[in-house]
């Protein structure tokens, strides 16, 4: 397969089908015009007019002949003239039903190559506008335009991934900014103001869901289109468990701790940044917290401190919902509250001994601590930390 630019006198690198006839070519320019030269042995050449960089799926069907190859010179020809360069002859019967089947599917990949064209000129219109909408703070014609881009061709992995998780962003933004309003408005404003905000929250995770699936099966040979791809996917993880981190603060919905977790072990298994890592794990922790799974919050916390014992974000989270499940199994199941009381106790004390002096959990967690001692006679015990170091070969 040959690709010529038509609209100037340039040629790009040939390439060859694969066992399906499948082939692709990157780096061409975008807005040129390109005409492909279609050649190998046993068939008839065959060229395939009005292509353009971004266009996929273009299918050119062959029929057997001579193997010819055509010159750049008769490419250019035949496109100038608009006429192929093989010659005419009188047809059976049985070749002129084949080229009906040909037309026929020539007009098809035609019309399907028209339909994408124009959908690539929606998507990247829309694209462009609504980016300057996102800038301009216009978030309701940002997400408008990400909608109408994403409409024109939802599953193409190239641009609908990327409209989505547009939209997704744009969503968190401004559902929660929604949410910060609700604190001077009147009553019935903040009610109006909450409904949105949460709406655009649970939007945001449909929009990631969606580029997910996408996504799920998208490939490509282009090492640069696929780590596009796996960033898109990246993108889209960390939308999705934000949204959920903000149902669950606001108190939008507290019902979605196990659906939150999913999302954030899905993000935390594809993440590589350590720093970002650690931050997810902490969110998942208060999340949980959060959605009232208290137990879950214990485990989530307790893997921060696998690997950073001094992490006091999550010795007080461990700590804090420690004293949460054991006085809700309190009456129940006394031995194991004893237990809970006395673990989370002395987490509350190694958070009191390592946090900073201005830390805002530090008056709360020294007053959990007193309770403790006074109602339970719980008092603190020092934490076993221990560190490993792996033998070298």
């Amino acid at each position: 397969v040959e690709v010529y630019r038509i609209d100037i006198k340039a040629s790009f690198p040939s390439a060859k089908t694969d066992k399906k006839g499948v082939f692709s070519f990157a780096g061409l320019p975008l807005g040129a015009q390109f005409v492909l030269s279609i050649s190998a042995p046993n068939i008839k050449p065959e060229l395939q007019a009005g292509i353009k960089a971004g266009m996929d799926n273009i299918l050119i069907p062959v029929t057997e002949g001579d193997g010819k190859k055509y010159t750049e010179d008769e490419v250019r020809q035949a496109v100038a003239g608009g006429s192929s360069t093989t010659q005419s002859t009188e047809l059976t019967a049985e070749q002129k039903k084949a080229k009906e089947e040909y037309d026929k599917q020539v007009a098809e990949v035609k019309a399907k190559n028209e339909k994408a064209v124009k959908a690539n000129e929606v998507v990247n219109a829309a694209l462009k506008e609504g980016n300057a909408a996102y800038i301009a703070k216009n978030y309701d014609l940002a997400i408008a335009k990400f909608d109408e881009g994403y409409n024109a061709d939802t599953t193409y992995a190239g641009s609908a991934p990327v409209l989505l998780n547009n939209k997704a962003q744009v969503l968190l933004i401004r559902g929660s900014n929604s949410y910060n309003n609700t604190v001077k408005a009147d009553a019935e404003t903040k009610a109006t103001l909450k409904e949105s905000a949460k709406n655009d929250l649970t939007e945001a995770i449909v929009a990631s869901d969606k580029a997910l699936e996408i996504l799920k099966t998208a490939t490509s040979t282009d090492a640069a289109i696929q780590k596009g791809y796996e960033a898109q996917k990246l993108l889209a993880l960390t939308n999705r468990k934000n949204a959920y981190r903000l149902i669950a603060q606001t108190g939008f919905d507290r019902t979605k701790g196990k659906e939150a977790q999913a999302a954030f072990e899905e993000y935390l298994a594809v993440e590589t940044d350590p720093v970002k890592k650690s931050k997810a794990q902490i969110d998942l922790g208060y999340t949980l917290q959060d959605s009232d799974e208290f137990e879950s919050a214990i485990g989530a916390f307790q893997k921060v401190l696998e690997t950073d014992p001094n992490n006091v974000e999550a010795l007080a989270g461990a700590g804090l919902n420690m004293v949460n499940v054991g006085y809700l199994v309190l009456d129940s199941d006394p031995a194991k509250a004893k237990a809970q009381l006395q673990e989370a106790a002395n987490y509350l004390q190694r958070f009191v001994d390592v946090a900073p002096a201005d830390h805002k959990l530090l008056a709360s967690v020294k007053d959990s601590i007193a309770d403790l001692k006074n109602t339970q006679n719980v008092a603190p015990q020092k934490i076993k930390t221990t560190t490993t170091t792996k033998k070298k070969n």
